[in-house]
């Protein structure tokens, strides 16, 4: 081979690998294609750290609106030689409602109490006002005249479910604020109550926590929590049992505080009688108070109770929530059926107090 062609061959190897190489880095690095350049950033690039499932900013606008509640009362002392009364402060929560200062707290908390303060989380004290409260609920409305207060964030309908993850804020024994969390375990009346229903749910509460907030994992509030479930020991000794707590939902919390603030107090009707879910077609009259309204109505035990007002009655807690949000003095028509006939009957309603045993 001559020394031109051997010139020309050792010339264009080069160019040839080049071309190669060039077009193998634009298939693997797509980046040239834009003239972006290659980013060897991996060569430097830290341990990529997975974010931490957190729940820092439900709290963050949910918790200063928590407060921690002190209700003192002046008990007189039966020892011989004591004159001065005792000074008895009894610890709670409560849960900033409306910017111009009324909260809610549970009626236990401030019962019988002589003065009322709060302490809010910015570290304002404050004395506070009794405006009214529920007993059937266990609710109360105080409110604080200041200006600027953290109102806890609120949803109408909040539409919790059985699994949804929840936190219970407070002031247990009075440690400070302090935050547990759990989920809803059940949904309903749990046997406690006939007139509402209660959020079972394992967040921890603890003395303290009454009147605290119950809130979802955005913040809102779902409940106000009350109660931890309660049981005899083997010696009649009250104990605690731990994962079952309680709460009272917010819209029933919301209307309960509304009616006191524009009335001073809530009423509900009743008619006096008490049953149960029959067949899945209405409810099995078991009793009927004594001149009460359903007994002056005529309503007698056995009869199959169908439907009020046109509504039918097969869910039973519907209808007592029918009745109860019914005023005091208005007109219900009853259908029921008695020996197989149809019977219809117009009652009055009556008004619910605290002492009253049957379901509705």
């Amino acid at each position: 081979m001559s020394l031109f062609p051997r010139f020309l061959l050792a010339l264009l190897k080069p160019i040839i690998l080049g071309v190669v190489v060039a077009a193998l880095l634009l298939f693997l690095f797509p980046e040239f294609r834009q003239g972006e350049g290659l980013k060897l950033n991996w060569l430097n690039q830290e341990r990529n750290v997975p974010q931490r499932l957190s729940y820092y900013d439900a709290l963050a606008i949910s918790a200063p609106a928590v407060v921690n509640i002190y209700s003192v009362s002046l008990e007189n002392s039966n020892r011989l030689f004591r004159s001065r009364p005792i000074e008895r402060t009894n610890l709670g929560s409560g849960v900033i409602m409306r910017e111009d200062g009324y909260l809610l707290t549970c009626y236990h908390v401030i019962r019988n109490a002589d003065s009322i303060y709060v302490s809010i989380q910015d570290g304002r004290f404050l004395p506070a006002q009794l405006v009214g409260f529920d007993e059937i609920t266990d609710l109360a409305v105080l409110r604080i005249f200041e200006q600027n207060l953290p109102v806890i964030p609120q949803v109408e309908e909040p539409n919790l479910r059985v699994g949804d993850v929840v936190m219970a804020i407070g002031n247990p024994l009075d440690l400070g604020q302090t935050v547990t969390s759990g989920i809803v375990s059940r949904l309903g009346r749990n046997g406690l109550a006939n007139y509402f229903d209660r959020i079972q749910t394992d967040a921890v509460l603890n003395p303290g926590n009454s009147g605290g907030a119950l809130i979802d994992s955005n913040g809102f509030l779902v409940g106000i929590t009350n109660a931890n479930f309660k049981t005899l020991d083997s010696r009649r000794r009250v104990q605690d049992v731990n994962g079952v707590n309680f709460a009272l939902p917010y819209p029933l919390a919301k209307r309960v505080m509304d009616e006191i603030i524009d009335n001073g107090r809530v009423r509900r009707g009743q008619l006096g009688f008490s049953g149960n879910g029959y067949d899945n077609r209405g409810i099995l009259v078991e009793s009927v108070v004594p001149n009460g309204p359903a007994a002056e109505a005529g309503l007698r035990v056995n009869d199959l109770l169908l439907s009020v007002n046109g509504e039918d009655t097969i869910d039973l807690s519907k209808t007592l929530d029918l009745i109860a949000g019914t005023r005091p003095g208005a007109q219900l028509e009853l259908v029921v059926s008695r020996n197989d006939e149809l019977i219809t009957m117009t009652v009055t309603v009556g008004e619910l107090n605290p002492d009253m045993v049957f379901n509705s």
